[in-house]
C-alpha cells in the first residue's frame, strides 16, 4: 500500500515539473518574441527617420537636429563628391544651335548684381551673436514666399504653372545636387523671374563645419549656378535652418545675405493640403514682412499652393521675392531676427 502511494506521489511530482517546464518555455518564447518585435519596430522607425524631410527651427531658435541624412557619392580616386547625372525634365526645351549663347545673354540682363550692392551691407550682430534675417519690418503689406529645393522635381512644373497664373515671383533655395540633377529646372526658374537662392552644396549642418568648409559648401553651388545660367546668387539659407555666428559671417564674406523664415508651412510633415493653408494663413507670426518657408518635392505643397496664394491675397498681402522684400544696406536686426532700417 505504501509503495503505491509513493509511486502516485512521484507521478504527481513529475506532472507538476512537466507543467512548470512547459509554462517556463511558453513565457520564454513570448519574451523572445516581444524583444524581436521591439527591435523590428525600432529598426523600421530608424529607417523611416532617414526618409523624413528636414526639420526647421522656430524664430530665434537654432537647431542642429538633422532628421534627413544626405548620401554623398564619393569619387574613388579623388575623394571629392561626384556630381550626379542630369535628370531629364519636362521643362527642358529642345536645344538648337546658338541657343546657349542667346540664353546666356538673356540671363546676363537679370543677374542679381543689379539688385544687390557689391558688398553685403547691414549689421547682423545682436547681443554678441550674428543672426540671419527672419523677417522684415515694413509698413507695406508684403510677404515673401520661398521654396527649398533639395529633393525631387516632380511638382516643379505644377508649382511654376500656378505661380505664372497669379504672376507671383518667389525665391527658390537650391542645393548643389538639385542643380546638377535638374539644370533645365534651374533655367526655367530664372526664366520666369524667380530668385535663385543658395541652399548649400551637400545639405550639411553648417554649424558643424569649419569656416573654410562653410565657404566651400556655399561657393560650390554658387559657381555651378553661375556657370549654368550666368546668375550671381546672393541669398543663402542654411540647410535645416542650422547656423551659428560663424556660418552667418562666412556667408557674408562670400557675398551672401543669410535668410531664415518666421512662418513655417510645415508642408514637410505631409499633414495635408488644408493643414498647409491653415498653418500659413493663420500663423501667429504672419504679418507685414514675413518670410514663408515651403518645399518643392513635398507631398501636398503644389496641391495647396493656389489656395495658399489666394488666402494670403484675401488678407491683403502682396507676395514678392525675398530680393524685393529685404533691405540691402543701412539696417540692423533685433533679437528675433527682424530686419529694421537704421534711423
Amino acid at each position: 500500500m505504501d509503495e503505491r502511494r509513493r509511486r502516485r506521489r512521484l507521478q504527481k511530482a513529475r506532472k507538476k515539473r512537466k507543467k512548470k517546464i512547459i509554462l517556463f518555455s511558453t513565457v520564454a518564447c513570448l519574451l523572445l518574441g516581444t524583444a524581436a518585435l521591439v527591435v523590428s519596430c525600432r529598426t523600421t522607425e530608424a529607417s523611416l527617420d532617414n526618409d523624413r524631410p528636414e526639420t526647421v527651427p522656430d524664430v530665434a531658435r537654432v537647431t542642429s537636429d538633422a532628421v534627413k541624412k544626405e548620401t554623398e557619392v564619393q569619387d574613388g580616386n579623388s575623394g571629392l563628391p561626384v556630381s550626379p547625372e542630369p535628370v531629364s525634365s519636362p521643362l527642358a526645351p529642345p536645344v538648337e544651335e546658338g541657343d546657349n549663347q542667346e540664353t546666356e545673354k538673356q540671363n546676363e540682363s537679370i543677374v542679381s548684381s543689379s539688385v544687390f550692392p557689391e558688398a553685403v551691407g547691414g549689421t547682423y550682430t545682436v547681443n554678441g551673436r550674428e543672426l540671419p534675417i527672419y523677417c522684415v519690418e515694413t509698413e507695406e503689406k508684403k510677404v515673401a514666399l520661398s521654396f527649398d529645393a533639395a529633393w525631387g522635381n516632380e511638382d516643379t512644373v505644377q508649382i511654376l504653372d500656378i505661380l505664372r497664373k497669379y504672376n507671383i515671383k518667389t525665391t527658390f533655395f537650391m542645393t548643389g545636387e538639385w542643380v546638377s540633377k535638374f539644370p533645365e529646372d534651374v533655367k526655367a526658374l530664372l526664366a520666369d523671374g524667380h530668385d535663385l537662392g543658395n541652399h548649400g552644396e551637400n545639405h550639411k549642418n553648417m554649424s558643424q563645419l569649419s569656416d573654410a568648409e562653410n565657404k566651400e559648401e556655399i561657393m560650390a553651388v554658387h559657381n555651378r549656378v553661375k556657370e549654368l545660367t550666368g546668375y550671381e546668387m546672393r541669398l543663402f539659407r542654411p540647410p535645416y535652418g542650422d547656423y551659428d555666428s560663424e556660418v552667418v559671417t562666412s556667408a557674408k564674406e562670400c557675398g551672401y545675405y543669410t535668410i531664415q523664415w518666421d512662418v513655417d508651412s510645415l508642408d514637410w510633415k505631409n499633414f495635408g493640403v488644408d493643414s498647409i493653408i491653415d498653418t500659413v494663413c493663420n500663423h501667429k507670426s504672419l504679418g507685414n514682412g514675413s518670410i514663408i518657408l515651403c518645399h518643392n518635392g513635398a507631398q501636398y505643397t503644389a496641391l495647396a499652393l493656389e489656395s495658399l496664394i489666394t488666402g494670403l491675397q484675401e488678407k491683403g498681402y502682396e507676395i514678392v521675392p525675398i530680393s524685393e522684400l529685404i533691405m540691402k544696406e543701412n539696417f540692423h536686426l533685433n533679437a528675433i531676427g527682424r530686419q529694421i532700417k537704421d534711423s
